[in-house]
């Protein structure tokens, strides 16, 4: 349990870092297919939160070299 508390903390942690330093990245979130569950009930545990986060640091990793400062 504490490693989901841990990985939730981290999660809370980036978005809000996307949403405040990079606002025209944070409105794509929605659409992060990570997001939208294919079932009604779906099962969420550490394995799959982990791997959100990982998917949310290669997003915002991407943004930044695809988009540095000229």
């Amino acid at each position: 349990m504490k490693n989901l508390q841990k990985i939730l903390t981290q999660i809370t942690q980036l978005t809000t870092n996307i949403e405040t330093n990079y606002p025209e990245l944070y409105r794509f979130l929605d659409e992060n297919p990570m997001t939208i569950p294919s079932m009604n009930h779906p099962h969420i545990d550490s394995k799959v939160m982990q791997d959100y986060l990982e998917s949310l640091k290669q997003l915002l990793h991407h943004h930044l070299e695809t988009h540095k400062a000229k």
